[in-house]
This record gives C-alpha cells, sequence and structure tokens, in this order.
C-alpha cells in the first residue's frame, strides 16, 4: 500500500477495497444460497441442487434454475412436507446483516 515512507497509494487501496468487497460480496450471496437451501421445497431434490451464485462485479444473484422455481417460490397456497414458499426473498431479508457484516469483514482484512 506504501510508496515512499509516509505515503499512501489510494488506487492501491482503492483496488485492494474493491476486490475484497468483490470477494465479500461473493461470500454473503453463498451464504444467502446456503440459507436459502434449507427452505426449497424438496420432493426429489433437483430444485435444490440447481440453485447457484453469480458475482460480476459488485453486483451478485442467487437464483435456481428449474422450470417449476419461480412458480414454487411464488405460490402460497402450495404447501409442502418440506420447504416452503418464498424460500430465497426471505433468507435475503433475514440475512441482510450477517451478510453486510460478511462484506465489510473481507474489506477489512484487506486493508489492516
Amino acid at each position: 500500500m506504501a510508496g515512499r515512507r509516509g505515503t499512501i497509494d489510494l488506487g492501491v487501496v482503492s483496488a485492494l477495497a474493491r476486490a475484497a468487497a468483490e470477494e465479500g460480496l461473493r461470500k454473503a450471496a453463498e451464504h444467502v444460497l446456503q440459507e436459502s437451501r434449507r427452505l426449497v421445497p424438496i420432493e426429489e431434490h433437483h430444485l435444490e441442487v440447481s440453485g447457484k451464485v453469480s458475482v460480476d462485479g459488485l453486483k451478485a444473484a442467487v437464483s435456481y434454475n428449474t422450470k417449476y422455481a419461480v412458480r414454487q417460490h411464488e405460490e402460497l397456497t402450495w404447501r409442502h412436507a418440506r420447504g416452503q414458499a418464498k424460500y430465497l426473498e426471505q433468507p435475503l431479508n433475514t440475512e441482510a446483516a450477517t451478510c453486510s457484516a460478511i462484506i465489510a469483514a473481507e474489506v477489512k482484512a484487506a486493508l489492516t
């Protein structure tokens, strides 16, 4: 980080912070995916194993890729032996503070 004694290269600091934020975002999205898998309706595990995380810079997405993923997520009247509707939305909301802490920890570790 330091160039000459007593100086800080802000370009280096900025690059380190951004890279750490991207890694923290990936870890936070993985956390949401893991929490959502606990709530996914399960009959044959196809929906559960289709979950994935995608990260592009400072944007992340958690998604499930089956023909029925959206309907299973949105249909509040369906009952399941295991799992529930809003299996992705719920942990996205309830785990927001944890996700923020994950990202902050990565940035802090990179800058200390």
